[in-house]
């Protein structure tokens, strides 16, 4: 799964110029468009046409410098700053510009200054095709992310869209230094198997994640998996063990994973963990 080209979506309060910068090694695997885009949300507050344009010449202004810095680097660029609803505006960019991935940012609460993943977001990542990367740029303790696909951590339920994730982060090899593996068996898929089936259970998760690993590491791609028993918030305890750069996962409008991962799970990360998150439908 190639990446060429990157919509990055930008309210420029998360996700600034240093934020762009620090997806540029996605030129070696393939980057080589990046198109720009802002949307001044109607639904945030009512804006006359006067503050409209005035909105729209500041965000032109950034762009422009923007973009400028990527065709010195020979770095295609383009740009959208529109006006309307971000969840559909980003949908239709999306549409029209074929994106290989979409970068958006996390929203701050104004009086807790806490970080979350909000409806329009969660919206947004049920209604896209395309793989999303939730990008949180500037940690809480003042560093930065800016080597995000080093050593990032694949969270597999074996479903088509995990698959489809683990087909992405393959794409990006040449970047990644280590990629962890982990499935995590629920406490309800346990219910009523007994030993006997637990034990079975296991046996086949791990040969599935053996043979996973040995496939990475034919690619080229050093990797290693752990087994976690418990909720989906065992993820974020992975991440956290493993010291990894970014978790990526799959998500489905079909399934329960979706609705799970999206739901606590996906807020819970985005309030708690500080690591840039991958959803691949």
């Amino acid at each position: 799964m190639e990446t060429k080209k990157m919509l990055f979506v930008t309210d420029f309060e998360e996700l600034w110029f240093d934020a762009l910068r620090s997806l540029m090694v996605l030129r070696k695997a393939g980057l080589d468009h990046v198109v720009l885009m802002h949307v001044i949300d109607r639904s945030i507050g009512y804006y006359t046409t006067d503050e409209k344009k005035r909105l729209t010449a500041m965000a032109e202004v950034r762009f422009i410098d923007w973009a400028q810095s990527l065709f010195e680097e020979g770095m295609e660029c383009g740009s959208y700053i529109v006006v309307g609803d971000t969840v559909s505006k980003i949908l239709e960019t999306e549409e029209e510009e074929r994106a290989n991935l979409i970068v958006i940012s996390r929203q701050r609460r104004t009086k807790l200054q806490k970080l979350y993943i909000d409806s329009k977001t969660i919206e947004f990542l049920r209604k896209t095709n395309t793989p999303v990367l939730v990008h949180k740029y500037k940690l809480e303790s003042g560093g930065v992310n800016d080597k995000l696909f080093e050593r990032p951590l694949l969270a597999t339920d074996w479903s088509p869209p995990a698959n489809r994730a683990l087909e992405f982060l393959v794409g990006l090899k040449s970047i990644i230094k280590k990629l962890q593996v982990i499935h995590v068996v629920t406490e309800k898929a346990m219910e009523g198997l007994g030993k006997r089936g637990l034990m079975k259970m296991e046996r086949e998760n791990r040969k599935k994640l053996d043979e996973l690993c040995e496939a990475l590491e034919s690619e080229g791609i050093e990797a290693e998996y752990h087994l976690y028993i418990g909720d989906l918030t065992q993820i974020e305890n992975a991440a956290r063990e493993r010291e990894a750069t970014l978790i990526a996962t799959g998500t489905s409008g079909k399934s329960a994973w979706q609705a799970r991962w999206l739901g606590s799970v996906s807020q819970q990360v985005a309030e708690v963990s500080e690591l840039p998150t991958l959803l691949v439908p």
